[in-house]
């Protein structure tokens, strides 16, 4: 099956409407997972519509939930996703982070009983259209030990980064504080293959190459010691400051069974002509020239947007594995 992307779209928002959400949180997930997929990141993308309905099935997700939002403090957006999926209250977050951000230089989004956020680097890309520079923290189900434990403490709990660029697309920096996210050990168990070797531990600490091993232990960080530091300082930003529950409270993203994971994110967006100079365009221009004056370098999130490119004029494969969900 090959469908273009606002099919595509189209058809999932009728599944998940179908299965219970209401028309506005059908259309903001399907517009994320197709985003996920156009982009090649599949981890995030279609293969999550199983996992996703198991949620909406049991009622670990609400699909009918509203996101509320409330102003904390001059600069701070306290949003309570309500138990529902996380992308309704981080369109909200989107919404209203750009004028704020503009109006006193520095804004930043709290969003608690939260959910899966997907790619991460698409909402902190969505701030730098804005004009803006922009930092996401997300934390997830515990899936990584501290450094020199074997219990997971710590979600995979990502970290992404975006900076606009005159003429260009913006900058986007987004990565997961395991060698790789988690979806894609989800992706490899569905089409039944192996992952590669140094991705996971299983339950006993041993390397794995079975992903259903490797979802019933633990993700090795990347970078090791200084990749576990990473995922603390991730956990501090996105559920103790933002009052979220903690990675080893958070039930799985990966099934419908118990409550609502409840997880949180943390969006802060800086407007760079607040910061008494005119130049942070020329100077994103010299670093951006410095950077790709060497051969063989791209900026980070140029393969995201070729491939974007791609499906937007040859549309997306549907994955065999996951077809019968558009049923």
């Amino acid at each position: 099956m090959k469908l273009s992307l606002q099919d595509a779209t189209d058809r999932i928002a009728a599944v998940f409407e179908r299965r219970g959400c209401s028309a506005a949180v059908a259309r903001s997930v399907a517009r994320a997972l197709v985003a996920a997929e156009a982009d090649g990141l599949k981890g995030h993308g279609l293969s999550r519509i199983p996992t996703y309905l198991a949620m909406l099935a049991t009622g670990k997700v609400d699909g009918r939930a509203v996101p509320q939002m409330r102003k904390t403090a001059p600069g701070v957006l306290g949003i309570d996703a309500a138990d529902g999926y996380a992308y309704p209250a981080i369109d909200l977050a989107l919404d209203t982070l750009p004028a704020l951000t503009h109006s006193q230089g520095v804004a930043i989004a709290a969003i608690r009983r939260s959910n899966h956020c997907g790619v991460a680097g698409h909402h902190a890309e969505a701030l730098a259209r804005e004009g803006l520079v922009a930092l996401l923290f997300a934390n997830a189900p515990a899936a990584i030990a501290p450094w020199g434990g074997r219990a997971p403490v710590f979600g995979t709990n990502p970290i992404a980064f975006a900076a606009p660029l005159e003429g260009a697309e913006p900058i986007v920096v987004d990565l997961s504080v395991s060698k790789v996210a988690r979806g894609n050990i989800l992706a490899a168990k569905q089409r039944n293959q192996p992952i590669p070797e140094g991705w996971a531990l299983d339950a006993e600490g041993n390397a794995t190459t079975d992903p259903a091993a490797a979802l019933a232990g633990t993700m090795i960080p990347f970078g090791d010691a200084k990749g576990a530091a990473l995922a603390l300082m991730v956990e501090i930003l996105s559920a103790c400051l933002v009052g979220a529950n903690l990675s080893a409270e958070a039930t799985n993203f990966f099934d419908g069974e118990g409550p609502p994971p409840g997880v949180g994110q943390l969006i802060v967006a800086f407007d760079p002509a607040a910061f008494g100079h005119d130049g942070f365009g020329a100077r994103m221009a010299m670093l951006a020239q410095i950077v790709l004056g060497q051969e063989g370098v791209r900026l980070p999130g140029a393969r995201r947007v070729a491939l974007r490119r791609q499906a937007q004029e040859q549309g997306l494969e549907i994955p065999p594995e996951i077809a019968d969900a558009f049923s």
